[in-house]
């Protein structure tokens, strides 16, 4: 249907068939809960990160919650996160009974540090910043004014595996953060996983019961936990692909380079500011356009299969309506729902696919 097609799955996954032949051994064993794969696997993704422990879980969001139940964060809590993140976050902190407090963003796309203090009141028990788009938030900045409050930091690093602020890998800031493993993620798996990363050898105890009911063994519960376990078929499909991902990760970098000289001038669209202590990894690669909506359907109309994230505000949407911000609270997060369009970024993405992204762009802009 479209020239430019946003998913690459079937590019990624053309030839399955080793990774078929891995399942197939795996099967022959029966390790199916908690096997080697996933030992291996969580060995490699503490590598790839640079931290002590990596400990496999059942998807994205529950690698947020867990770190928050570890840390005792419930009922009549606290935690301050972005406005604009995708759901997940919020709905991480929710499932412990907490409160998400929300702070407005920059156009970095990043919780602007700025406003954090402000937000932080006796009920606040921990921060997790969003490395939304692959972009990272000021840590510099956030981990002195969590230090100063005495306030764990969690992040929410699941779009932003292998980005770094000032040569500090993300998911190296705080107590732990959480990544995913989700199809369409930079490093990738063929359903929902996750993958919460610690230095701390007593968080990294504490999560590995949480995630198996508390369980020290077949006989002994520990502490109340729940079924979150990374599937050894997901760890078998991430140990074939762990190795490509510093590969993805600098073509979808070069990718957006690429993009952001062609666009570059265009009346009515802007690119974003490019932080030079950053290091943007580009799950999402999103510009600011006046008149987006019309951009979305004339891209679409051409072939483009652009995308948009998100459209409605996180706090605006029914569903949050219970936390009670108003409309405009969080108007650097309105002005994104309005302005930010995205494009395919992926490794499988050719100069050419690119070359008629940005030239239906420029028609677009120069109203040809």
């Amino acid at each position: 249907m479209y020239d430019v097609r946003y998913s690459y799955l079937l590019e990624q996954f053309a030839d399955p068939a080793p990774i078929l032949a891995e399942i197939g051994r795996l099967v022959a064993t029966g390790d199916f809960t908690l096997g080697k794969p996933v030992a291996e696997f969580e060995k490699r993704f503490a590598e790839l990160i640079g931290v002590r422990h990596a400990i496999g879980v059942g998807s994205g969001t529950d690698a947020l919650k867990l770190p928050l139940k570890a840390l005792g964060i419930g009922h009549g809590n606290e935690v301050i996160t972005a406005a604009n993140t995708f759901i997940a976050t919020v709905g991480a902190i929710a499932e412990t009974g907490a409160t998400p407090v929300l702070v407005d963003c920059d156009d970095s796309f990043c919780m602007n540090v700025d406003y954090v203090e402000a937000a932080i009141t006796e009920k606040t028990k921990a921060i997790m910043p969003v490395q939304l788009t692959g972009e990272v938030t000021d840590m510099g900045k956030l981990m002195a004014i969590a230090q100063r409050h005495n306030i764990p930091v969690v992040e929410d690093a699941c779009q932003g595996i292998l980005s770094e602020f000032a040569g500090k890998r993300s998911g190296t800031h705080g107590i732990a953060a959480g990544f995913s493993l989700h199809p369409l993620k930079n490093l990738n798996v063929w359903g929902d996983a996750g993958v919460v990363v610690t230095n701390d050898d007593g968080m990294n105890e504490k999560l590995r019961l949480i995630r198996n009911h508390g369980m020290k063994n077949r006989d002994e519960i520990a502490i109340l936990g729940c079924n979150s376990r990374l599937d050894s078929l997901q760890a078998v499909v991430g140990n074939w692909l762990i190795g490509q991902t510093s590969e993805i990760t600098r073509r979808r970098i070069e990718n957006a380079a690429y993009y952001d000289a062609g666009l570059a001038g265009l009346p009515g669209l802007r690119v974003p500011p490019r932080r030079p202590n950053v290091k943007h990894v580009y799950h999402l690669y999103m510009v600011f356009a006046e008149r987006r909506d019309e951009l979305y359907k004339y891209c679409l109309d051409n072939g483009i299969e652009a995308k948009i994230h998100y459209p409605i505000p996180l706090y605006q949407q029914e569903g949050l309506k219970h936390l009670g911000y108003a409309p405009g609270t969080f108007p650097v997060t309105d002005r994104h729902a309005k302005e930010v369009i995205s494009f395919p970024v992926d490794q499988h993405l050719t100069r050419a696919q690119q070359d008629r992204v940005i030239e239906t762009v420029r028609k677009f802009c120069h109203g040809r």
